[in-house]
C-alpha cells in the first residue's frame, strides 16, 4: 500500500468490551500490523447518559489483558489527541458552524413527539419513515418563534434527495443504497452534543485514518458518513465491515448464550492467547488447516480479503478446546500464576500460602494441568491437595467403595505406605504391586479405590505423582479414614 495505513478501534463506554468487539480491535491490530500501519484506539464517549469512565477502564483493561496494544490513544497519547471524544467538543463545534455557514446543515426544532407521530403517520401511507425535512427550509421569523417557545434545536445535515451512495466495501464489495431513503440526520443533539455520525466522521479525518475496519452492524450509518465526509470536504477513507458473530442456533449473540464478554471469559479461567487464537478463526481463514497459532503468524497472513463474508458462529466448544490447548502447552510457572488467583478465590489457599508454596503448587499444575480446560477447572481440581476431602463421589463409592474387598486393601496399602523407607514415585508404586501380586488381583484393584480415598475424584492425574505430592502423613490419613467411612456407610448396610 503507497499511503501510510492508519486504523481505529472506537468503543463507546457503555458497558464491558464484547467478544465482537475484541475481535473488532484484533482484526484493526492485525491490519495495521501486517502492512506496518499505526493502531488508534479512540474512546467514542459523547452518549453522555450511558458512557461511564469505568466502562471506558473496563474496556482498556481489557485490551490490555488481551495483549491487543495500540500505538496511539489513552495511556499513550500521540500527534491526534486526545483520544476521548469528550474532550474534542470544541472540534466538532467548529466544523458544525462552518457546515451552518455554508448551509450545509440547519437547526430543527421538531419535538420528539411530533416526530413520532409523523413517522406513524409516513408507516400507515406505505411511506419510509424518515425525516421529512420540515426544518430544512426555515425562515427567520420562524426560527424566531420557535426559540421564543423555548425549543430547544437539533442541528440536522442536509442530505441528497435523489441518486445513490455507493459503498466500495473492501469485504462485501460495492453496496448501494437510494438517498431517497436516507433522511436528514442529526448531527449535534439539543443538547448540543454530536451525534456518533458525525462525530466519528470529523475524528477519522483528523486523525489521518485510512481504513476503518469495524462491524458489519455499522454499514447501514456509512451512507450517512459518507456524505458527512463530503460536506465537510474530507477524503473518505477505505471502509471494511466485518461479519457478524451469530450464537450456535443464528441468533444474535446474546448473555442467554453464556458468556460474551471479555472479561467474563477472562473470570472463568480462560487465558488471554487462546481468545485471540479463537477470535483470529471467528471470520477469518488462515492460509492452511492450522487451527493453533501465535499472533505473529497471524500478523503475518492477515489480510481483508481472507476475511468472509458469511457471519461467523460463536462456539464455545471451540474456545474451550483452545484454551485447553495452550494449558497443556504454555510455560509451568505461567500457567501456575495465572491458576493462583483462581485458588484464592476458591478459599483453597490464601495469598501468603501461595507465595510460600509456589513451587510445590506449580508441581501439582504441572501433573493436573492436562485434564483441564481452564484456569478455574483446574483450580478446583487440586484443591484436594490443601482441603481435606469430605465427600466421595458417588459413581466412584458404587463401583470401588462397594467392593467387598476395597476397606481390606485400603487398609494394606496404608499399612504397608506407613512402613515404607524411601517414599518416591517408583517406591510406592512398587508397593502396591506387590500387594495385589500376592493376592492375585490386578494393580487397578488397590489404585482406584486409593485415587477415591485421598482425593474424593475417580479421575485425576496418576495416582503415584499424588500420593508422593500429598505425602506420607497425608495419604495414609485419608486411606485409613476411607475404610472407616467403607464400613459405617456401605457395610453397614449389607
Amino acid at each position: 500500500m503507497s499511503e501510510k495505513v492508519r486504523v481505529r478501534f472506537a468503543p463507546s463506554p457503555t458497558g464491558s468490551l464484547h467478544i465482537g468487539g475484541a475481535r473488532t480491535a484484533l482484526f484493526n491490530l492485525l491490519f495495521a500490523r501486517h502492512n506496518n500501519g499505526t493502531f488508534v484506539l479512540r474512546i467514542e464517549d459523547t452518549d453522555t447518559e450511558r458512557s461511564t469512565e469505568e466502562s471506558a477502564a473496563q474496556i482498556v483493561r481489557s485490551l490490555k489483558w488481551l495483549g491487543i496494544d495500540w500505538d496511539e490513544g489513552p495511556e499513550k497519547g500521540g500527534d491526534f489527541g486526545p483520544y476521548f471524544q469528550s474532550q474534542r467538543l470544541e472540534l466538532y463545534k467548529k466544523e458544525v458552524d462552518r457546515l451552518l455557514v455554508e448551509g450545509k446543515a440547519y437547526y430543527c426544532y421538531c419535538t420528539p413527539e411530533e416526530l413520532a407521530q409523523r413517522r406513524e403517520a409516513a408507516l400507515k401511507a406505505g411511506k419510509p419513515p424518515k425525516y421529512d425535512g420540515c426544518c430544512r427550509n426555515l425562515t427567520p421569523e420562524q426560527r424566531e418563534k420557535f426559540e421564543a417557545e423555548g425549543r430547544k434545536p437539533t442541528i440536522r445535515l442536509k442530505m441528497p434527495e435523489e441518486g445513490y451512495t455507493e459503498v466500495d466495501d473492501l469485504i462485501r464489495g460495492k453496496v448501494v443504497f437510494e438517498n431517497s431513503v436516507l433522511d436528514d440526520f442529526i448531527i449535534v443533539k439539543s443538547n448540543g452534543i454530536p451525534t456518533y455520525n458525525f462525530a466519528c466522521v470529523v475524528d477519522d479525518n483528523a486523525m489521518k485514518i485510512t481504513h476503518i475496519i469495524r462491524a458489519e452492524e455499522h454499514l447501514s450509518n456509512t451512507p450517512k458518513q459518507i456524505q458527512a465526509y463530503r460536506a465537510l470536504g474530507y477524503d473518505i477513507p477505505k471502509f471494511a465491515h466485518v461479519p457478524m458473530i451469530l450464537a450456535p442456533d443464528r441468533s444474535k449473540l446474546s448473555k442467554r448464550h453464556g458468556a460474551t464478554s471479555v472479561e467474563e471469559f477472562k473470570d472463568q479461567g480462560y487465558l488471554a492467547k487462546a481468545i485471540i487464537n479463537y477470535l483470529t478463526l471467528l471470520g477469518w481463514s488462515p492460509e492452511g488447516t492450522e487451527e493453533i497459532f501465535e499472533i505473529d503468524k497471524a500478523i503475518k497472513e492477515f489480510t481483508l480479503e481472507r476475511v468472509n463474508k458469511t457471519a461467523a458462529i460463536y462456539d464455545v466448544k471451540k474456545l474451550t478446546w483452545i484454551n485447553g490447548h495452550y494449558m497443556r502447552e504454555l510455560d509451568v510457572n505461567f500457567v501456575t500464576e495465572e491458576t493462583i488467583p483462581f485458588m484464592i478465590k476458591k478459599g483453597i489457599v490464601t495469598e501468603e500460602e501461595a507465595k510460600e508454596k509456589f513451587d510445590y503448587i506449580r508441581e501439582i499444575v504441572d501433573i493436573s494441568r492436562d485434564r483441564s480446560k481452564t484456569l478455574d477447572e483446574l483450580a478446583e481440581s487440586i484443591a484436594f491437595f490443601f482441603k481435606d476431602v469430605t465427600e466421595y463421589e458417588e459413581k466412584g463409592v458404587r463401583k470401588h467403595f462397594a467392593k467387598e474387598n476395597a476397606a481390606k486393601l485400603l487398609t494394606l496399602g496404608a499399612d504397608a505406605l506407613e512402613k515404607l523407607g524411601d517414599f518416591t514415585l517408583e517406591t510406592t508404586e512398587a508397593t502396591f504391586r506387590n500387594i495385589t501380586e500376592e493376592l492375585g488381583l490386578k494393580a487397578a484393584e488397590i489404585i482406584h479405590p486409593t485415587r477415591l480415598a485421598i482425593t474424593g475424584r475417580t479421575i485425576g492425574p496418576g495416582l503415584f505423582h499424588i500420593i508422593v505430592l500429598l505425602g506420607r502423613e497425608k495419604t495414609v490419613e485419608r486411606m485409613r479414614k476411607a475404610v472407616k467411612w467403607i464400613n459405617d456407610n456401605v457395610h453397614a448396610e449389607e
